[in-house]
């Protein structure tokens, strides 16, 4: 069986060809919006469905003609109905609908979060539930138990900002341009992680769940006491101070849950599972406690087409897909 899986929540138009028994993935393309909103510093929801509806049709028959196979092979559609941006969300929608109609094969509304740690999947396909899910992404921060059937129990998320988020506003202002979470984690790399204590906050509460605000805050208000000299001239280890930070929220409150559930595997996604500071400091903590870790490929850690294309399949072998409907739900939650 080929899925198209299509992706278009945010700012990536993303489109992949799975195959089913074998797991393969023949495609993978997608088209990122950084150069649309660097000048906003952040994501516009108007441009963003701009930018999709041009996008959306290159990009799939770019995904069809890399995977070698005609259109008329797919044998399924899976799309993402939410979270997401409410523009962006119904322009992959409603080209999933008219290409469902067209071709005359179901599509199915995806979760974009399970997709997100089905990415995972994509690179360990023996993973099987009961796990601990850390979901880390511009959005997204959330501590799920995921249990066979697909059952999720919330363990904790975010209070008001991602992490991700955090990483890239924060950036923006010690100076760096949008998105900015990727050059922190290279400027980062080598440098003095105790240069400045920046706060974290919940870290040494008995709970799941986080907090980055205070932590924007903090670097507005280091911003204003520091001259821009100063910043640049120590950007190194300041962008390192602040990675500590949140990594050092990400894996405290990941370590708890670990603790609390007596889960023996962690799945990670979203964009911010690509920092390899969180890969590294995981990975030293699921190593020294026998704890099997589970992160997507750097190209599978954004959203794509892929890991949606992903989280049909799992359902599909599990027969836990959902009802054929292209209704969109900008909130659409994994877990209560």
């Amino acid at each position: 069986m080929i899925w198209l899986g299509i992706e278009s929540s945010c700012d990536e138009t993303a489109c992949a060809v799975l195959r089913d028994d074998p797991l393969e993935i023949l495609s993978n393309p997608l088209y990122s919006q950084i150069k649309e909103h660097a000048v906003y510093g952040g994501v516009v929801p108007e441009v963003a469905a701009r930018a999709h509806l041009e996008k959306i049709t290159a990009i799939t028959e770019e995904a069809i003609r890399e995977a070698k196979i005609s259109i008329s092979d797919i044998d399924a559609i899976a799309f993402t109905r939410g979270p997401g941006l409410m523009g962006p969300l119904l322009v992959g929608a409603s080209f999933a609908r008219g290409l469902s109609r067209d071709l005359s094969i179901p599509a199915y509304g995806i979760n974009h979060l399970e997709g997100h740690l089905s990415a995972a999947w994509l690179t360990e396909p023996d993973l099987e539930p009961p796990y601990l899910t850390l979901t880390v992404s511009g959005g997204h921060t959330e501590l799920v138990l995921e249990e066979p059937g697909f059952k999720y129990t919330l363990l904790g998320r975010t209070r008001d900002d991602a992490a991700g988020e955090a990483f890239d506003k924060s950036g923006i202002l010690l100076g760096l341009k949008y998105p900015a979470g990727s050059t922190i984690g290279r400027l980062a790399k080598g440098k003095n992680r105790k240069f400045y204590h920046f706060p974290r906050a919940l870290k040494n509460e008995d709970n799941g769940e986080f907090s980055f605000s205070g932590l924007k805050t903090a670097v507005r208000r280091y911003t204003e006491v520091n001259s821009k000299e100063y910043i640049q001239a120590n950007l190194g280890d300041i962008t390192a101070s602040l990675e500590d930070a949140i990594i050092d929220m990400l894996v405290s409150k990941t370590v708890w849950a670990l603790k609390k559930t007596g889960m023996k595997t962690l799945i990670v996604g979203g964009g911010v599972s690509a920092n390899g500071l969180l890969r590294e400091r995981l990975g030293n903590y699921c190593k020294s406690n026998c704890i099997r870790l589970a992160f997507p490929s750097l190209y599978n850690s954004t959203d794509n087409g892929a890991m949606i294309a992903a989280a049909a399949i799992r359902r599909a072998r599990a027969g836990l897909l959902p009802a054929c409907s292209t209704e969109v739900k900008p909130w659409l939650p994994l877990a209560e």
